[in-house]
């Protein structure tokens, strides 16, 4: 497996984007696990008030700064800097930085975008190891519902709305990505499923998160996260 796509990647382009708020403790964990078969590593620091940029770029990542608050902020200050290379990327992973996901996992979440044509993978928590105590009941129950209304309303076949999540540019990019905060990842997924993109899911291992979460570890973030992710269903039906 290594050795095809470290071949791979002598022909593509691989970026990882992290978006990250107060993950000082965890982001260089996260950085030194990502495969050397990346080219960029971007961490956007998403209005910290510590010490997550100066020690994500100690840890070797690209820092830019985007200091309106929000996750959807965070990736489309991330892809408007990598749209801005001589090279953009072919695909991007996105990873968060609070080293709940497996970095090195990596591999697993290109695989079928390099080997079988796929357009977009997500890494389904649902679907692989869960420590116990890494997701919430409210976290599992609003995975639940999300990808049971969306099989529903636009046939698909979705387990988990999780953030660790590969997709070709050139896709991401058509997708015309808007959302500013907790709706990012459903927003794509609808998208894609809307576009026809060809989409798969693999299975990736979580963790207990390094830190308190931002959405799941407070009352507002939980119900913030649950009302935007039902209003984007409902807004792109």
């Amino acid at each position: 497996m290594a050795d095809i796509l470290q071949e791979k990647h002598t022909q593509v382009i691989i970026d990882v984007l992290i978006p990250a708020y107060n993950e000082e403790q965890s982001i260089a964990h996260v950085i030194r696990d990502i495969p050397e078969v990346v080219r960029h590593i971007v961490v956007v620091n998403n209005n910290s008030n510590d010490r997550t940029a100066s020690v994500a770029l100690s840890a070797g990542a690209i820092v830019l700064d985007e200091p309106q608050m929000g996750y959807g902020n965070a990736c489309l200050k991330g892809m408007a800097y990598l749209a801005g290379l001589p090279a953009p990327p072919h695909i991007v992973v996105f990873l968060d930085g609070d080293y709940s996901d497996y970095p090195e996992q990596l591999r697993d979440l290109i695989r079928p975008i390099l080997e079988e044509g796929y357009d977009m993978v997500i890494g389904s928590r649902a679907k692989g190891a869960r420590e116990s105590g890494s997701m919430t009941l409210p976290q599992v129950f609003g995975n639940w519902l999300a990808t049971s209304l969306m099989r529903w309303m636009y046939q698909t076949n979705y387990s988990d709305l999780g953030p660790f999540r590969a997709i070709r540019w050139d896709k991401l990019l058509a997708l015309e990505m808007v959302d500013k905060n907790y709706g990012w990842t459903i927003e794509m997924q609808i998208k894609a499923a809307k576009a026809g993109l060809k989409t798969t899911e693999v299975p990736v291992d979580y963790k207990k998160r390094i830190g308190v979460s931002k959405v799941s570890g407070t009352v507002k973030g939980v119900f913030g996260a649950g009302y935007k992710i039902l209003w984007t269903i409902w807004k792109y039906w």
